[in-house]
């Protein structure tokens, strides 16, 4: 389980497809390997992986490389097929009992893959040092976008957002320049795909009034 609230970017720097259905990363990140156990979960621009080998960074910067495996339903779902040598990600460490539930609880299975439709840089106001604003507006699955409210929660590659509004199947979110700085979405462009995750409550909702009719 995880918040949404990302604490490093991590950079893919092995991607080995091993068959159709399998793919194993290794991932550069700032951790340092004592603190992350053999079998852990890392969410991986919103994708619940888990830990199956760790080793030390050659590149003489602080923290440790961790393996992870992605098995088909990941590879279907996701765009984790797509990653090569280089590739930026989003990561947040599985929530402690007793930590701060600083976003909304995220699980890690990403429901589908949105894609950005346009980006409006917001300028700052020449009084105040910490920088422009984005609006991103972006393009739901088709099946997804009844989970999606106004003002409801959603993770996209794994940083925990509040929804703006809502037009059918396209909605927008609101970045700030810290989370421009501290997450990869400084770097996305418009037509890039995005990991969506929805809201649980959202999901039981639903669920619960499709059962209803049921009795």
């Amino acid at each position: 389980m995880f918040t949404g609230i990302v604490t490093a970017i991590g950079e893919v720097v092995e991607a080995e497809r091993k068959g159709p259905s399998l793919k194993r990363l290794a991932i550069a990140c700032p951790y340092e390997a004592e603190g992350i156990a053999i079998g852990a979960s890392i969410a991986c621009a919103g994708v619940c992986l888990t830990v199956t080998a760790l080793k030390p960074r050659t590149d003489g910067a602080a923290g440790c490389i961790f393996q992870v495996e992605a098995a088909a339903e990941t590879l279907a779902k996701t765009v984790v097929g797509d990653w090569q040598p280089g590739t930026a990600i989003n990561l947040e460490r599985s929530l402690k009992v007793g930590e701060e539930l600083g976003g909304h609880l995220v699980t890690g299975h990403v429901d589908g893959v949105a894609r950005i439709l346009k980006i409006d840089q917001i300028a700052p106001d020449p009084d105040e040092p910490w920088g422009a604003t984005a609006r991103f507006h972006i393009r739901a699955p088709e099946q997804l976008k009844r989970f999606i409210a106004v003002k409801g929660s959603i993770c996209l590659d794994g940083t925990s957002l509040t929804v703006n509004t809502v037009d059918d199947d396209v909605f927008t979110v609101l970045l700030i320049p810290h989370s421009l700085s501290v997450t990869t979405w400084g770097e996305r462009r418009e037509g890039d795909p995005i990991h969506l995750e929805v809201d649980l409550m959202a999901r039981y909702a639903a669920r619960l009034a499709e059962a209803r009719p049921q009795g």
